[in-house]
């Protein structure tokens, strides 16, 4: 019995449900002949699903990273080519037939398409005898399992969060074990080509590698954990943990975030602090249940279908100036050229930006969605899809559509010295601490810096309007 595992967003050896339960079962099966492991790159799905050539690359190398931890344990890891999931289907079909695979073990995921590829595998390798096997890995708790006394999905964060950590306190969840040897270390195969489309990207934005990822949670939770609470709003101090391009490529699980933090709450770690990054656990947990209950939101749907009938405002110009980072709102602009000049964008100013564009310029979410993804490195649809519908109103919300940040007060109050917005839009860098927040209102704007693309206050109130009369 030769088994395969199929790796996909989750590139990791520790804390792998299907690579333990494959190794598990190589142990114990009779006329066993080993495990195998593949990766498909599928770069016309991807730029489909709008991926970035800063994710792409982040991918290639820590899968590379993982083809050499799993050739010291005896495991090949093999790179299959494939232009999209459809095409993915033979392709493993093909590779399984070469190296005469029984068993297939994969972690699932959720996106409306990954679903249909995984199904249309299964029901192929049904034909072909070849056993599936698939494990819910991606969540602390397994997804779907955090319902109401109802048993119905949750479509608000703060009682899910409850039970998620009634479910966690109750069921105690530990790290799946790391596998051992499976036999000699081997020379492993590595990607050796960026896929045509994905080669203009900006620096790496971590190391490369599971102990990377490991060293970068471990800094995080003892130098800056205790502190997350009052410094992760702050985007000129490194107040956040940086980790979300190992979670969105799943070279960290979200368990094993949350059972370090809980152990730096036991060794006496500042409580509040840590309590409220496991709080962003949970949102992460909490997105992906939601993709996971309506399919609906990765298929450019509303969560809510009463918003589908809004009429979102023609793009044009004003979608470009938000783009660019020339909106004449420094500390939109601010944000938005950290995002292109880096892949990573600060994650209140996440939200920030994209009330701007769906609120004050009322363009369509789908459109920022979208963007956010074609420049993150850690573009995560779950997340990214959740924080967008959050932003716009359209989506799991216990607040009303009239919450709407005004970008200038946040700016005075989560950069009141004007740092994060002189190292991004360095135009103002000479304005004092007060002016550089709204530098339209008295003196002169300094050169090269444009005048703001609309009024705040009356594109706030055009916007509720808009969303009453939904209710009419």
């Amino acid at each position: 019995m030769t088994q395969l595992v199929w790796f996909r967003n989750d590139l990791r050896i520790a804390d792998n449900s299907a690579l333990t339960a494959a190794c598990k079962e190589s142990s114990v099966a009779e006329g066993n002949t080993g495990i195998r492991a593949c990766f498909i790159l599928t770069p016309a799905q991807w730029q489909e699903h709008d991926w970035s050539p800063a994710r792409v690359q982040f991918v290639i190398a820590h899968a590379n990273a993982l083809a050499g931890e799993l050739a010291k344990l005896g495991i090949p890891l093999s790179f299959i080519e494939a232009d999209r999931f459809s095409d993915s289907i033979t392709a493993l079909e093909t590779h399984c037939r070469e190296h005469s695979i029984n068993r297939l073990h994969f972690n699932e995921e959720y996106g409306i398409n990954e679903r249909k590829r995984d199904k249309a595998v299964k029901h192929r390798f049904d034909e072909l005898g070849i056993a599936t096997r698939k494990y819910r890995d991606q969540t602390v708790a397994p997804a779907g399992q955090i319902l109401t006394g109802q048993s119905e999905p949750y479509s608000v964060f703060t009682p899910f969060s409850r039970r998620w950590r009634s479910w966690i306190d109750d069921n105690q969840p530990m790290p799946y074990s790391v596998p051992k040897a499976q036999g000699d270390a081997i020379q492993p195969e590595r990607i050796t080509k960026i896929p045509e489309g994905f080669n203009d990207a900006p620096p790496a934005l971590a190391e490369t590698g599971e102990d990377a990822a490991h060293s970068q949670l471990e800094r995080f939770l003892t130098e800056r954990g205790g502190a997350y609470k009052e410094q992760r709003d702050f985007p000129a101090l490194d107040g956040t943990s940086k980790l979300s391009p190992y979670l969105a490529n799943g070279v960290l699980s979200g368990r094993q975030c949350l059972i370090a933090a809980r152990q730096a709450q036991d060794m006496g770690g500042n409580q509040e602090g840590l309590a409220t990054w496991i709080n962003e656990i949970a949102w992460r947990d909490f997105y992906i249940n939601i993709l996971y209950h309506y399919p609906r939101v990765s298929m450019h749907r509303a969560y809510k279908p009463e918003t589908e009938a809004l009429h979102w405002n023609d793009p044009s110009q004003h979608f470009e100036a938000w783009k660019s980072g020339n909106t004449g709102i420094p500390l939109v602009d601010a944000a938005m050229r950290q995002l292109n000049q880096t892949g990573w964008m600060h994650n209140r100013l996440r939200m920030v930006t994209a009330m701007f564009l769906t609120k004050n310029l009322f363009i369509d979410w789908r459109l920022g969605e979208a963007y956010f993804m074609s420049k993150l490195a850690d573009g995560f649809l779950a997340s990214n899809n959740g924080g967008w519908q959050w932003s716009a109103s359209t989506g799991t919300d216990a607040a009303p559509y009239f919450r709407v940040f005004n970008p200038v007060t946040q700016s005075e109050r989560f950069d009141p010295k004007g740092e994060f917005l002189r190292e991004w839009v360095p135009e103002l860098a000479t304005l004092d601490n007060k002016r550089i927040h709204d530098p339209s209102k008295g003196g002169v704007i300094p050169g090269g810096y444009p005048r703001p693309i609309v009024d705040l206050k009356e594109s706030r109130k055009e916007a509720i309007a808009k969303f009453q009369a939904l209710k009419n």
